[in-house]
């Protein structure tokens, strides 16, 4: 083992120099959710040079790429995310667009790319079995939902997360089990859960009219989205509290100009929670609230709902793997087990339902993640060190004839049987159309979901 050590150290340090430029490179040309070009062509290039060949999604960015042993195995998948936030306060901001990574993903690819280089050294995969697949992967922030919602309409994704979308192309069907390492604060381990969330497009249709002269032969979508808004902070005692409940709407227009009653207004949300079930049941009332409020203006209201992402249930017996890897390889570093339930959002939680995945976290950040404080303050250890943990997280998994990864595929119980099977129920979430029908007689009908 310790043979091992020194060669996943010297291997990584070797590429040092690359490492930390590709992470200054994502860092000055941030890229949202699948519009990741120049990160893909970069990273595309680093990656070609090393002698891989690539696999490109083509139609929308990312790629992966496989390194067989040679010997019979399981597969392993390590992820790097590619994709930024928008948080236009932040200094160092892409000015044009808002783009950051104050989500530390450029460490991500950069770790990524180092893990690449060093599966390339000598010596390196000799005790190893199986296969290993890097995948530099789009859009894992969920946001820009008019954006991705109209790639939907076009047919260039199904999915809004880049994870769920490659799941669904077929990208990871010979994957036995995954894992990523995200840039934080701190190097740590999670033995609990991400919640889920249900992403939602909302549009008030109200009337045009002179708002001076003729307010009142308007319908105003503006005062009706402001009173669903507010309906819906009416109902938040009502969510129980071991649902880990998120509701977060914002408005992306409310009208075109100030002299005319708005006709349209929209906004954009998420309702987030531990299950699945609790994240139905909250959206149903959410929707009620909603519709309500354009009920009572004499509005109507589309709502659409499209799959967010899945809880993520978090592999016991692979966070033990991440455990030991750091306490060989990176003992310098502060080590946290993270138990309970994060209420933040990954679309790592698609893969949760049918195989083993483990989302842990590097050191290396600091300030407030999405936020306009957030900076990579120390790569070596965000990247460099982030690399050599996740080789030894490799070479603990598929030493010994893979005998530690197989023991975890054996144990673990998915929350589906099958890709299909959770790919129908999650498709099962799509719902969309006016939700008012009102009728001659002075009633109206109303829909609530499906």
């Amino acid at each position: 083992m310790e043979q091992q050590i020194e060669k996943i150290k010297s291997a990584v340090d070797k590429y040092r120099d690359s490492i930390l430029e590709t992470e200054r490179y994502i860092w000055n040309n941030p890229e949202t959710g699948f519009k990741e070009w120049k990160t893909n062509a970069h990273l595309k290039e680093k990656y070609e040079k090393l002698g891989y060949t690539v696999h490109e999604a083509g139609n929308i960015p990312g790629f992966y790429v496989e390194i067989d042993t040679g010997r019979e195995g399981p597969c392993v998948l390590i992820l790097g995310e590619m994709d930024s936030v928008i948080c236009p306060e932040h200094p160092e901001c892409d000015k044009e667009t808002g783009a950051v990574h104050s989500c530390g993903h450029n460490t991500h690819s950069a770790a990524l790319l180092g893990i690449a280089a060093a599966l390339t050294e000598d010596g390196i995969l000799d005790e190893l079995c199986g296969r290993i697949k890097l995948c530099a992967v789009p859009a894992e922030e969920l946001l820009e939902i008019e954006y991705r919602a109209e790639l939907k309409k076009q047919g260039i994704i199904k999915y809004f997360g880049g994870k769920s979308e490659f799941l669904y192309r077929g990208y990871f069907d010979d994957v036995d089990l995954a894992f990523m390492v995200h840039a934080g604060g701190h190097y740590g381990v999670r033995k609990g859960h991400h919640v889920g969330c249900i992403v939602k497009k909302i549009i008030y249709k109200g009337k045009a009219a002179h708002a001076g002269g003729a307010p009142h032969m308007g319908r105003n979508s503006l005062y009706a989205a402001t009173c669903g808004l507010n309906a819906v902070n009416a109902i938040r005692e009502t969510f129980l509290n071991m649902d880990y409940i998120r509701v977060h709407p914002i408005m992306t227009a409310g009208g075109s100009m100030v002299n005319a009653i708005p006709s349209e207004a929209r906004l954009e949300s998420y309702v987030r929670g531990k299950t699945f079930e609790a994240m139905k049941k909250v959206n149903r009332k959410v929707n009620q609230a909603l519709v309500g409020a354009a009920l009572s203006l004499g509005t109507n209201i589309e709502i659409v709902d499209y799959p967010g992402y899945s809880p993520t249930v978090h592999d016991s017996n692979l966070a033990d793997v991440v455990m030991d890897a750091a306490a060989a390889i990176i003992p310098e570093h502060e080590f946290r087990v993270v138990n309970g339930v994060a209420t933040g959002s990954t679309d790592m939680g698609d893969l949760s339902m049918i195989m083993p995945v483990q989302h842990a976290d590097a050191a290396g950040a600091k300030g407030t993640g999405h936020g306009m404080d957030y900076y990579i303050v120390d790569p070596v250890t965000a990247c460099v060190d982030s690399a050599k943990l996740q080789l030894m997280m490799v070479s603990l998994l598929l030493m010994n004839n893979g005998e530690r990864a197989k023991k975890i595929i054996a144990e673990y119980k998915p929350t589906f049987a099958t890709k299909e099977e959770f790919l129908s129920f999650v498709d099962s979430i799509n719902d969309s159309g006016d939700r008012i029908e009102y009728l001659e007689d002075g009633t109206a009908k109303v829909r609530i979901d499906k």
